[in-house]
């Protein structure tokens, strides 16, 4: 047997990549499977059970296609690659969310796939819509909000609004953020699931949401229009403006959709209206919009019939996970609750703790300071104890050199006292010593006088005598009388020469009393002026001593700081002003 006529031996197996919104899979498929087998594989990875809502797309050319169930895979006009890459995405989209999708991966998978969409701008979303979605997506990502770990920031890498809405107004990040974590922080206790759940209720109002678009043209005027297939039936729009429908054709009011080549027609129920027609230019588009209303109009009939034993059952079994699972969120949430109680508790008795240890470490420094407090008060108390002995024996010094001073301010008052007597007396003798003087001068002037006149008369007696004397000889030897007894002569000579010797001695003796008296009179004074000086020396004296006792008395009086008695005030030294007054006086004199 030839080797050359041998057939090439063909792979049993092919490699199919499936890439799906949270992940991606890789399978080895058999080259007879069918469309069915492989999007069965990709349901049963997945978990998937309604199956009705999916399915798997490819690139072809220009546009894209879905895997028919029904025919082999590597007969359609998939990609040659290997792997061969699909999408496993939501094909037809439910009326009501809520009531339609059951189970929590069909939610989920709808969720990102519809996030994507308005994210991509496939579906027109106004900007409050959009931040409000943004807040549930942000709550089924990380759960309840909390500001101790959500920092400001902790959204900067999430994508969560269209670049158009970003760009539409002229906020910053933080601001959007902020916008964002408002609405996010409203949301608190609701779950990942109901938190998609809420999303896709918002999203199916929007007027592009599960809406299919495709280029087409009215009949032979070559209008350039816009199909929309989703699950409420077909609509014509306008090539600017895919939310407001020209024309609208419910499922339930279409009887049948036919199409020969490029030429679509559309039915009405009532036979009376005009049926609808339109071109497209791809063949492969057309299979794919008959395709799509096919499904979309089996879904329609589907959902106003009474739901199948599989699906009341996914629904039995889809109440009883959600019953499940709320009370489990129950449970979790008051374990939660508690948890967070018992942290709180925890917290607080821990703050009570080291409130307490602060306390406690305050108060042994508080003690400690008041143990040193107390020994310094006790120095202090002793060195004050000693300072009060101290001060009381000062006290008791200058009460006794109070009562000294006292002693011998009552002495120099007597003392003083003894002064002014002397003073008194010594002014009253200088007052007689001054009549004195006034006397003896007067009497001395009287003396004087009598002298005067004594020498005057004296002086005329002489003269008298003398003129007796010459006249008297000279006549005796006239007259030749006989010459008398010599002792007649003799007798009345020495009674002259006697009365003459008798004026000469009274002169004398008055003068030499005079003399005498003013000698008296003269020690009197020298004897007056020393006591005096001695007077003037002992006032002085007794000033210094005064003033000198007066300064050590206060001195005393400061030292004892209020331990002394009240301080002795001696007499001012302006009262001596009387006795320099006299001593003035007696030095006049």
């Amino acid at each position: 047997m030839s080797i050359l006529g041998l057939k090439k031996k063909q792979p049993k197996t092919f490699k199919v990549k499936v890439i799906t919104m949270d992940a991606e899979m890789e399978f080895s498929c058999e080259v007879k499977w069918k469309g069915k087998d492989l999007f069965d594989l990709v349901c049963r990875t997945v978990g998937l059970r309604e199956t009705w809502f999916f399915g798997l797309r490819y690139t072809v050319k220009d546009t894209y296609a879905w895997l028919k169930p029904d025919k082999r895979v590597l007969d359609q006009e998939v990609p040659k690659d290997s792997p061969i890459t699909f999408s496993f995405l939501a094909k037809f989209f439910p009326e009501k969310v809520e009531e339609e999708l059951v189970q929590e991966i069909t939610q989920h998978l709808f969720f990102l796939q519809v996030k994507k969409q308005i994210l991509d701008e496939e579906i027109f979303c106004s900007p409050e819509a959009s931040v409000l979605l943004a807040s549930y997506a942000v709550q089924a990502k990380y759960g309840d909000y909390d500001p101790n770990f959500h920092k400001p920031g902790f959204l900067a890498q999430d994508e969560l609004l269209p670049k158009r809405v970003l760009m539409q107004y002229q906020m910053t990040a933080d601001m959007w953020e902020e916008k964002i974590t408002a609405w996010y922080a409203e949301h608190r206790g609701i779950a990942r699931d109901e938190a998609e759940m809420e999303y896709l209720k918002i999203a199916q109002d929007l007027e592009m949401y599960g809406v299919s678009y495709f280029a087409i043209t009215q009949n032979k005027r070559d209008t350039d229009l816009l199909l929309g297939v989703d699950a409420q039936g077909l609509h014509i729009y306008s090539p600017n403006s895919k939310l407001n429908p020209n024309k609208s054709f419910p499922w339930s009011d279409i009887r049948n959709i036919s199409y020969s080549e490029k030429e679509f027609t559309i039915k009405p129920l009532d036979k009376k209206k005009e049926v609808f027609k339109f071109y497209s230019s791809q063949l492969r588009v057309n299979k794919l919009i008959l395709q799509l209303c096919i499904g979309n109009h089996d879904l329609f009939m589907r959902r106003r019939k009474v739901d199948s034993i599989e699906v009341q059952q996914m629904k039995a079994q889809a109440k009883e996970e959600k019953a499940r699972k709320k009370m489990e969120r129950q449970i979790l949430a008051r374990e939660k609750q508690m948890r967070e109680e018992a942290e709180r508790a925890k917290e607080e008795m821990e703050r009570r703790l080291f409130q307490l240890q602060d306390e406690a470490r305050l108060s042994n420094e508080a003690l400690l300071r008041s143990e040193e407090t107390a020994d310094l008060l006790a120095e202090k108390a002793q060195i004050a104890e000693e300072e009060a002995k101290l001060l009381a024996h000062k006290a008791a010094d200058a009460e006794h050199e109070r009562q000294r001073l006292e002693v011998t301010a009552m002495k120099t008052k007597e003392e003083k006292r003894l002064m002014e007597q002397k003073m008194r007396e010594a002014e009253q003798l200088a007052v007689k010593l001054v009549e004195q003087s006034e006397r003896r001068l007067k009497e001395s002037d009287h003396l004087k006088q009598d002298l005067t006149e004594a020498k005057d008369a004296e002086r005329r007696a002489k003269q008298k005598l003398l003129d007796i004397t010459k006249t008297t000889y000279p006549l005796i030897p006239a007259y030749s009388a006989p010459p008398a007894p010599p002792e007649a002569a003799d007798f009345s000579y020495e009674s002259a020469s006697t009365r003459l010797d008798f004026k000469d001695s009274d002169m004398k003796r008055l003068s030499m009393e005079i003399e005498r008296e003013r000698l008296e009179y003269m020690e009197k004074s020298k004897h007056l002026q020393d006591q005096l000086k001695e007077l003037k020396t002992e006032i002085e004296s007794l000033k210094l001593e005064e003033q000198q006792q007066q300064a050590g008395l206060y001195s005393l009086q400061s030292e004892a700081r209020g331990y002394a008695q009240e301080p002795v005030y001696l007499p001012h030294s302006n009262r001596n002003s009387a006795y320099m007054s006299q001593m003035a006086y007696f030095e006049e004199v």
